[in-house]
């Protein structure tokens, strides 16, 4: 069949060959067409949603920046404010005086009874461990006096304990309160503030707008000395320079319940006294309003799966994901299942936000960390592919990364769409074609079809030639170049036939059966430990004696005589020849097929060879006679050899088989102890210590004469 279609396709005629270049030609138009337009689309596709994203990008990173700077001069230009100046000094003044001032009859027991079932509680949600009541209990006269005053005994709830313009104290310190809160409380509220602070220059928060835990504690000293607050009050007093303001980047921040907080500050100068610092704290709503555009994420062009956000140094969040915002069980449950570790989800449930808690570590932002800006498509912190664009931000103070990036399943929505279009249409011409091509062909199909179903017949064995075609073409020369490979291959199939079968008559008598079944299928590595078999070695006497007298061919026909009978008494046990060397014979019972009774059958087919020796000696007056060893055990058996193989078996339990075979007296049987304990139930032994001096720790014993010759007489075929 394979030279024919080859013949075939040389012998077509031009028409032929112009149909099947038709088919060709055209079909591999098509498919290069096809693909290099959808090739030419995704590029153009992609290089349109990258530039989308770094323009958004771009947008963004403008708004953030600008925020910032507004920020920045906003807080410059109130730390030179006068009343500013003027509000940090009186209630610097004012918070002095209450060093001296009695404390407030039972305010101790209010402030320990409001961190205990208010603070703590809160606090202990997202804290690692349990918090220590005394480390965070206020300590100083003053301190205790307005944290009572304004926190513990406020009448708002937590949250709103703004509303308080002034506790009825009398003292000087509410006075100044209660003039200068509410256009504090006005600023932080149209500026979008969290929260405003007013430090003395010892580092002493002398007021705050929303008075939490922080409100009148040192930060120099006080429970809160390690925030990130503090390092930055720290950084303004050390910088000794007017105008100066710096931002300090997000950080979990215990009086704000753990919630991630950043701040900036500046110094309040009184011409050159510094008489305090004026800080805020970042409005985490708002810098991810500016992020989500309001979370009107599709109306900045970013579809159902484009998101801008910010990643500080530590490749963690520092503005909140779209899919977290917008869907936080479907998110979390989308991380557990990419195996985020539980303590992970647990804390992004209880701090409510993925800022400083989302690690987003793709290579986009290594690059935009480094400094690098552009575009890249990479595997998103959610184990999504996506597209990215990705930049640092220009922000003093803070190492912040930007990005701009969309699910690649919908940036490549379109040219999915355009992919099924192509391949619709790309199906629909080749079917086209085919039918054109087929239709044409058809005409020269005919004087083929013959040759096909006799070829068919060739194949499936029917070696019949196929009639004459009565064409003078190419197809009629073929016809007959046929007949002639049939008429060869009847011939040689036939010989073929004859060598198989004498091969594989060969490979059987050679190798036992299961073993040349194996080399049939192949197997050219075939070594094996077999377990619980019985070995047979056996030793004829006198036959060198014998052949000495006789022609090569006598002692032949001897030899093959005598070890066709033991072949044939062998598969009636189900015991397989190994081997015979010169008049030597080694068998195996459970070698191919495993018996429980391989040692009776061994011991069995050892009585029947003496019986056999027997005859034979008295049919043709010779005086051979036979040395039996048998020992139960494991073996190792394999095909030895490489350019000529055998099959043979080896191992202790031979050994010890051989061993026995060669201190056996002629026409006895020696067992193994283990044949023995087997076996004594069964026949009589007697010990022998004929293997004492070959190998003294070998317990030998002999099938007594007796035994033999009466079991002899009653085995039967099994």
């Amino acid at each position: 069949m394979r030279h024919l279609s080859r013949g075939s396709v040389n012998q077509l005629s031009i028409k032929s060959k112009l149909i099947l270049m038709l088919l060709l030609v055209s079909g591999f138009s098509t498919l290069f067409s096809a693909a290099l337009g959808y090739r030419s689309g995704q590029i153009n596709l992609t290089d349109r949603v990258f530039n989308q994203l770094t323009s958004v990008r771009a947008s963004k990173a403008y708004q953030i920046e600008s925020y910032f700077r507004t920020i920045q001069n906003h807080t410059q230009t109130l730390s030179e404010d006068l009343s500013i100046i003027a509000a940090v000094e009186q209630f610097d003044a004012a918070y002095r005086q209450l060093a001296t001032a009695p404390e407030p009859a039972g305010s101790g027991q209010a402030l320990e009874n409001y961190y205990r079932t208010q603070f703590l509680p809160r606090l202990d949600k997202i804290h690692s461990g349990t918090p220590n009541l005394p480390a965070y209990l206020p300590n100083g006269q003053a301190t205790r006096h307005l944290q009572y005053n304004y926190i513990a005994a406020n009448p708002n709830p937590v949250g709103k304990k703004q509303q308080l313009v002034a506790a009825r104290d009398g003292s000087t310190y509410s006075k100044v309160h209660g003039r200068y809160h509410p256009i504090f409380r006005n600023i932080v509220a149209r500026f979008g503030y969290y929260d405003m602070f007013l430090i003395n220059p010892q580092g002493q928060i002398v007021y705050t707008v929303f008075k939490e835990t922080d409100y009148a504690t040192s930060l120099q000293n006080g429970p809160y000395k390690d925030s990130n607050l503090a390092q930055l009050v720290r950084q303004v007093i050390a910088s000794k320079e007017k105008g100066f303001t710096q931002l300090v980047d997000f950080a979990a921040y215990a009086p704000s319940y753990g919630t991630p907080a950043s701040f900036i500050a500046a110094p309040i100068y009184n011409g050159s006294t510094l008489v305090g610092v004026l800080a805020f704290q970042m409005p985490v709503d708002e810098i991810n309003n500016v992020m989500t555009g309001n979370q009107a994420w599709q109306k900045d062009g970013l579809g159902e799966s484009g998101e801008t956000i910010l990643v500080g140094q530590d490749t963690l969040m520092r503005s909140a994901s779209r899919f977290y915002l917008e869907d936080p069980k479907a998110y979390l449950a989308q991380l557990s299942s990419r195996g985020v570790k539980d303590d992970a989800i647990a804390r992004l449930r209880q701090y409510g936000t993925t800022i400083l808690q989302q690690p987003v570590a793709t290579p986009a932002v290594t690059k935009a960390i480094a400094g690098g800006s552009g575009t890249q498509q990479v595997i998103d912190y959610r184990g999504v592919p996506v597209l990215s664009s990705y930049a640092p931000l220009q922000i003093k103070g803070f190492d912040w990364v930007i990005l701009a990036q969309m699910d690649l399943s919908e940036a490549y929505a379109p040219i999915h769409a355009f992919q099924h279009q192509i391949l619709i249409t790309v199906t629909l011409l080749i079917l086209v074609v085919t039918v054109l091509a087929m239709a044409l062909a058809h005409l020269f199909v005919k004087p083929v079809q013959q040759l096909i179903d006799s070829a068919r017949k060739v194949s499936s064995g029917e070696l019949t030639s196929i009639p004459a075609l009565n064409s003078g073409d190419e197809f009629g020369e073929l016809a007959q170049s046929f007949n002639a490979v049939v008429q060869s291959l009847q011939t040689q199939t036939a010989l073929v036939d004859q060598k198989n079968q004498e091969n594989e008559k060969l490979l059987f008598s050679v190798f036992p059966a299961a073993i040349a079944r194996r080399l049939q299928r192949g197997e050219t590595q075939i070594a094996e430990e077999v377990t619980n078999v019985a070995v047979l070695f056996a030793d004829l006497k006198g036959f060198s004696r014998l052949v000495s007298t006789l022609s090569a061919h006598e002692s032949l026909a001897i030899l093959n005589d005598l070890v066709a009978s033991f072949d044939d008494l062998a598969e009636r046990f189900g015991l397989e020849k190994v081997k015979t060397i010169g008049d030597s014979y080694l068998a195996v019972c459970g070698l191919s097929v495993p018996y429980l009774d391989h040692d009776k059958r061994a011991l069995d087919f050892a009585i029947e060879m003496l019986g056999i020796l027997r005859r034979f000696n008295l049919e043709r007056g010779f005086d051979l006679g036979i040395q039996i060893g048998v020992h139960s055990g494991d073996i190792l058996a394999g095909i030895v050899g490489k350019s000529r193989v055998v099959y043979d078996i080896w191992g202790e339990t031979v050994k010890t088989a051989h061993l026995l075979s060669q201190v056996s007296p002629s026409g006895a049987v020696l067992v193994s102890a283990v044949v023995h304990h087997r076996l004594e139930d069964l026949y009589q032994f007697e010990r022998t210590s004929a293997a004492a001096e070959a190998q003294p720790a070998l317990q030998v014993w002999r099938l007594t004469s007796t035994t033999a010759a009466a079991a002899g007489e009653a085995v039967t075929t099994p």
